[in-house]
């Protein structure tokens, strides 16, 4: 299955752009989740607008979906400053860097998704910018070339990636904060659902919003997403309301069950449990057994399963959990309780 085409995958497509701006918290007073997180956000907020100065460069990191853009937005209004955006992939030259930075004011924010695939020219400009507010070029070639050292704004720069350990230590060290967002609770997601609906202007009870926060894997954008798609089908198989049945009803129809597993995930599962007697096999193998990127298994499919208890990732190779054996409701291998127990 294409991971695009997957309703529960984690990153952004392309029906999520016009609906996540929409539904994006202003403010961090309306962001849900992440408690330690927003804590250590507000303090850092407060003393620099108290100091009349921009917060220090920030690193959010986690899995995808989880309101990593959201929060740079929600920097930017918090301390009163505009907000540019792009992405490590998209800024290939020095000059396309420059260009952003340049044109920024006092406390804005740079933004940079998956600020871990900036090409190497590119990060080491951005070094002086961040440390020193200063933007050093070389103008011309061969002889001729000389120096050009241009005074920036105070600005914070925003990064965002999904894999921390891909940053260069030089440019990891020189973020003053941290941060990692988590897999959200249903409770959570239950509030994030509400909210949305409240937005799109959907009737939903709290049965109907715990049906689709239970599915959602951890995931406010995979929540927004399964709204959507059962809005559409309450308004054609029901009266427009959203409760429990009419949102059990939409997601099996999707093939999303109760535990937020879709096709391509027990496939991932039955493959391990039925062609390897439930593992251990090396991600190569299984990749190839199931005709997909060994990169996409890893980053996209994976950290749910290992999250929520039915895939484990050993040195031997990926095995299924007991977890796993409930589910499908299956006796184990000969001889593999060893292995899983």
């Amino acid at each position: 299955m294409d991971q695009e085409e997957r309703i529960v995958n984690p990153r952004r497509q392309m029906e999520d752009l016009g609906l996540e701006v929409g539904l994006r918290p202003r403010t961090l007073s309306e962001f849900v989740g992440q408690e330690e997180l927003r804590r250590n956000l507000e303090i850092a907020m407060i003393a620099a607008r108290a100091r009349g100065e921009a917060v220090d460069h920030i690193l959010v990191h986690g899995p995808p979906g989880l309101g990593k853009t959201t929060l740079a937005y929600i920097i930017a209004n918090e301390m009163g400053g505009g907000i540019k955006t792009t992405s490590g992939p998209v800024v290939e030259r020095a000059g396309d860097l420059a260009a952003l930075l340049t044109n920024l004011q006092p406390r804005d924010v740079l933004f940079i998704d998956e600020v871990h695939r900036l090409p190497t020219v590119v990060e080491e400009i951005l070094y002086p910018a961040m440390e020193d507010f200063r933007l050093d070029l070389i103008i011309g070639q061969g002889p001729g070339a000389r120096s050009l050292k241009l005074e920036l704004p105070h600005f914070t720069l925003v990064g965002a990636t999904t894999r921390a350990g891909l940053l260069t230590p030089a440019l990891r060290d020189r973020f003053g904060l941290m941060l990692r967002v988590d897999f959200y609770s249903p409770e959570e997601l239950v509030h994030i659902t509400r909210r949305a609906a409240q937005v799109l202007g959907v009737e939903v009870d709290n049965e109907g919003a715990w049906e689709i926060a239970r599915r959602a894997r951890g995931t406010p954008r995979i929540a927004n997403r399964l709204l959507k798609r059962v809005r559409d089908y309450a308004q054609v198989h029901g009266d427009g309301r959203v409760n429990r049945e009419v949102a059990d009803a939409a997601l099996t129809m999707l093939e999303v069950d109760q535990l937020g597993l879709d096709r391509m995930d027990r496939q991932i599962l039955l493959t391990i449990l039925e062609k390897y007697d439930g593992g251990p096999v090396g991600l190569g193998t299984l990749a190839a057994a199931l005709c997909e990127e060994e990169d996409t298994l890893e980053d996209v499919y994976e950290p749910f399963l290992i999250q929520s208890g039915f895939l484990q990732r050993t040195p031997r190779g990926r095995m299924v959990t007991s977890r796993t054996m409930e589910y499908f409701d299956k006796v184990p291998p000969k001889g593999s309780y060893r292995k899983l127990f």
